[in-house]
Formats: structure tokens, C-alpha cells, sequence
């Protein structure tokens, strides 16, 4: 897709779809995250998910010739090493932040391992809405190009601010994160509720592997999540443990990762690289902007290793 034919015009646009892109998998992972972070427990494995979920999908999708069954495989997997890491961190005497950093050199390590043989074959990759089929632009109608997983992120972002605030199931899990002595007073199991956040996180953020290499770039290779998954629990802590807040700042990521692709596609080359690592920049600054005292951990629940 290029900006010329719309000019200058064309700078929104590409950021625009570039936004949508480059967001889901910050979309996916920070809500996944969010959920597990609820339940009073930290998961830095989840750049190791998305990659295996990445390889797991496409594997998938490469053997039975259907990139949703390929999605599904990938959310199992990722399920799977949530169920791992939320029985690791159960056990006494156990830091799950040292827990989740093995997980996810364990996910990467393996991811690369077992998808050796996929680096060549193109596997079935997802497909995407045409929202923008009234236009006559095929700039416009590329950029409105739409997956359906960035769809189904959006639906879990206000589905989640809906449950957290409103249901029994938000509820215990935000005791149990808040404080382990009222939930256990309260009859509810903080274990159980932990380890399934973990695999709910989990599963989730698999999902968002799995669209890193069945829908954008679509292809499986080993540099392909970049960082994603350590950047999107940064982006929780930035969206402050709201999953509406996640919505709006992986826009904000996936605008600053569209960037230098859209100058490019109008002609503007100069300083591309330093473009293409906005996002990062844009990690430091919001740490540094948040980190004063008063604000870092406001709204964190209160069983988190980072608070305690």
C-alpha cells in the first residue's frame, strides 16, 4: 500500500492502518496480561507466548490448511505455558518474576527450535474485512482492511472493563489480587483463581503470536515479534491495569510503529530506522514520564511483586 496517490493525506492514512496492525498483538497480550496482573501476579514470560504461539499457529495452519484452527492451536499453547508458569509461582518460596523470565527464554528457545522446518513453506494465513469497499481509493480500502482479531481485541476491552467492575468473576479476581487474607476471609481460592488468570493471560496472548504469523507480516521467522511481548506489559502498567486503557495505548504503539513505514511509503527515507524504533523510544519516555512516586503503581493491585 502507498500514500502518493493521496499525497500528503496519505501520512494519516498509513499511520491509521498501520495503528490497527502493528496494535493487535500489544492489543491481545496487555489484555491478557491485565488479567493475570488482577489476580495479584506478574508474567514476564510473555514474549516467549507470543512466540510460540506464533510458531505453534502457523505449524498449525501449514498442517491442516486452516489459519483458525491455526489461532486456536496458538490461544492452547499459550494457555498451556500460562498453566505452567501460574503452577511454578505457586509453589513456596517462588519469585514469579524470575519464573516468568525462564518461561519466556523457554518459549523462545523452543519456539526456534521446533520452527526450523516453517521458515520456507507458506502456511494458510488469516484473511481480513473490507470496511472500506464503499471507496473508490484502493489507498482507502487497503487501509480499511481489518482483521478480525484486532475486532475481537476491541470486543474484550470493553468486555473486560464491563467484568471487572461489574460481575462476581471481576470481583474475586480483584480481591484476590488486592489482598489474600480478605479473599481467603471471603471463602474464595486464591490459587485456582490465579493460575486460571495465568492461563487466561496466557491463551490470549498466544492468540496474539498466532496473528504475527498468519496475518502481519504473516510469514513465520525468528525476529518476528520484536519485543512485542516485553513492551506490552510495560503498556499495562502505562494503561494503569485498565483493559480500556490497554485499547488506546496499543494505538498509540501500534501509531508509533506505523510511522516510519508511512513517511517511507510518500518518499520521506531519511532517519527511517531511527523511525522504526519509535515504539521503544516511546516505552523509555512513558516510563520516565510515570515514574514518579506518587503515580508508578497507582491503581496496582496490591499482592503484585512489584508492589510488595
Amino acid at each position: 500500500m502507498t500514500g502518493s496517490g493521496l499525497g500528503l493525506w496519505g501520512i494519516p492514512l498509513e499511520v491509521l492502518a498501520g495503528a490497527i496492525r502493528v496494535s493487535t498483538p500489544y492489543l491481545l497480550v496487555s489484555l491478557g496480561e491485565c488479567i493475570t496482573e488482577k489476580s495479584g501476579r506478574i508474567n514476564l514470560g510473555l514474549e516467549g507466548v507470543l512466540v510460540m504461539g506464533a510458531m505453534a499457529g502457523y505449524a498449525t495452519s501449514l498442517a491442516s490448511g486452516s489459519p483458525w484452527l491455526g489461532v486456536l492451536a496458538a490461544g492452547l499453547v499459550g494457555a498451556l505455558f500460562g498453566l505452567l508458569h501460574g503452577l511454578l509461582c505457586s509453589m513456596p518460596r517462588v519469585n514469579d518474576i524470575a519464573i516468568g523470565i525462564s518461561i519466556m527464554l523457554l518459549g523462545i528457545g523452543l519456539a526456534f527450535l521446533l520452527g526450523k522446518p516453517l521458515i520456507q513453506p507458506q502456511a494458510p494465513t488469516l484473511g481480513a474485512i473490507p470496511f472500506g469497499f464503499w471507496s473508490d481509493s484502493p489507498q482507502i480500502r487497503s487501509a480499511l482492511q481489518i482483521n478480525p482479531l484486532f475486532l475481537l481485541g476491541v470486543l474484550l476491552a470493553f468486555v473486560l472493563h464491563y467484568a471487572f467492575r461489574y460481575t462476581r468473576w471481576g470481583m474475586r479476581l480483584r480481591i484476590v489480587g488486592d489482598s489474600e487474607d480478605a479473599a481467603r476471609a471471603l471463602g474464595y481460592p486464591v490459587l485456582p483463581t490465579r493460575i486460571s488468570a495465568t492461563m487466561l493471560g496466557g491463551f490470549l496472548a498466544g492468540i496474539g503470536g498466532a496473528f504475527l504469523s498468519l496475518y502481519y507480516p504473516g510469514s513465520w521467522n525468528e525476529g518476528l515479534s520484536s519485543g512485542q511481548g516485553i513492551i506490552a506489559v510495560a503498556l499495562v502498567i502505562f494503561a494503569r491495569w485498565e483493559p480500556l486503557r490497554c485499547l488506546w495505548a496499543s494505538l498509540l504503539f501500534g501509531a508509533a510503529g506505523a510511522l516510519g513505514p508511512a513517511l517511507q511509503s510518500i518518499g520521506i527515507t531519511s532517519a527511517y530506522y531511527l523511525l522504526n524504533a519509535a515504539p521503544y523510544f516511546l516505552t523509555l519516555a512513558i516510563l520516565i514520564a510515570t515514574c514518579a512516586p506518587n503515580r508508578t503503581l497507582q491503581g496496582a493491585p496490591g499482592e503484585l511483586s512489584l508492589v510488595r
